[in-house]
C-alpha cells in the first residue's frame, strides 16, 4: 500500500508542477493567493474565549480557558501561558488517537512562540500576587479538518480565540480570591500571524492546500507581528 501511495504522491506532484509552470495551482489560485478565510467568535460555551476558522477545506477550533494557580518559578509576578494542539482522526486519515503526535507539538510551538516572542499576551497584568498566584492561560487547539495549512488557521483561530477571551474580575479578601460578575477584555498588545510557503520543485506558494502539501519538497512558516517583527520560524525539508 505504501508503494502505491508513494507512486499516487509522485503522479500529483507532476501534476502540480506542470500546472505551476504554466501559472496555476490544482485548485486556480495564483501561487501568492490565500483561499477563502472565515472565522467565527465565541463558538464553545464552557470556554473563556473561543472561535473556529475555516480557511479553503481546512477547519480548526480553538478554546481559551483562564485559571489562577501558581506563577513559573523563573516568572513570579506574570501570568503562565501554555498551548497544545490536538489532530483528531476525524480530521485526516492520516492522524491517530492517543497522545499528541510530533506535527501537534510542533503547531503547539508555533503558535507558543508566536504569542511569546511578540508579546501578544500582557502576561504582568494577569498577575494577582507576586510570586504567589497569578492568571494562566491555556490555549487548546484542535483540528476538525484538514484540508492542508494547518500552522497558518490555527494561529489565526488562536488570535481570534484570544480575542474573543474575557477575563472575571476580581479582589482578594483575606488571602483568598473573591470573583465578580462582570468581566474584562484578555489584556493584549500583539495580533501575530503566522504566513506558510510550499516549495513544490522550483516553485514557492502561500497556503498550501493539501495536495500540495504531499507534493511538496519543503515549507518555511513565518510568524509577523503587526509591526511587521518576524516572531517565529518554522522550516521542513
Amino acid at each position: 500500500m505504501r508503494n502505491v501511495s508513494d507512486v499516487l504522491t509522485k503522479l500529483k506532484k507532476r501534476e502540480i508542477v506542470k500546472l505551476l509552470e504554466e501559472g496555476k495551482r490544482v485548485d486556480g489560485r495564483s501561487p501568492d493567493a490565500y483561499r477563502s478565510i472565515s472565522i467565527r467568535a465565541g463558538v464553545a460555551e464552557n470556554a473563556d474565549g473561543s472561535a473556529e476558522v475555516t480557511l479553503g477545506e481546512t477547519r480548526v477550533i480553538a478554546g481559551v480557558k483562564i485559571e489562577a494557580g501558581e506563577p513559573f518559578p523563573d516568572f513570579p509576578d506574570a501570568g503562565a501561558l501554555i498551548v497544545s494542539a490536538q489532530f483528531l482522526p476525524l480530521a485526516s486519515p492520516t492522524f491517530k488517537g492517543g497522545r499528541p503526535g510530533e506535527e501537534a507539538v510542533i503547531l503547539a510551538r508555533i503558535i507558543d512562540r508566536a504569542l511569546r516572542s511578540s508579546q501578544a499576551i500582557d502576561l504582568k497584568q494577569l498577575c494577582i500576587e507576586p510570586g504567589k498566584r497569578v492568571f494562566s492561560v491555556f490555549i487548546d487547539v484542535c483540528a476538525l479538518n484538514h484540508g492542508g495549512n494547518l500552522i497558518d488557521a490555527s494561529m489565526m483561530a488562536a488570535l481570534a480565540a484570544l480575542m474573543n477571551t474575557k477575563v472575571r474580575d476580581y479582589e482578594v479578601k483575606d488571602g483568598e480570591i473573591v470573583y465578580k460578575s462582570t468581566y474584562k477584555p484578555l489584556p493584549l498588545r500583539g495580533f501575530p500571524l503566522v504566513v506558510t510557503v510550499q516549495k513544490i520543485g522550483k516553485h514557492l506558494v502561500v497556503d498550501p492546500c493539501l495536495d500540495e502539501e504531499m507534493g511538496g519538497d519543503a515549507y518555511i512558516s513565518i510568524g509577523i507581528d503587526e509591526n511587521k517583527h518576524i516572531c517565529t520560524v518554522q522550516k521542513s525539508g
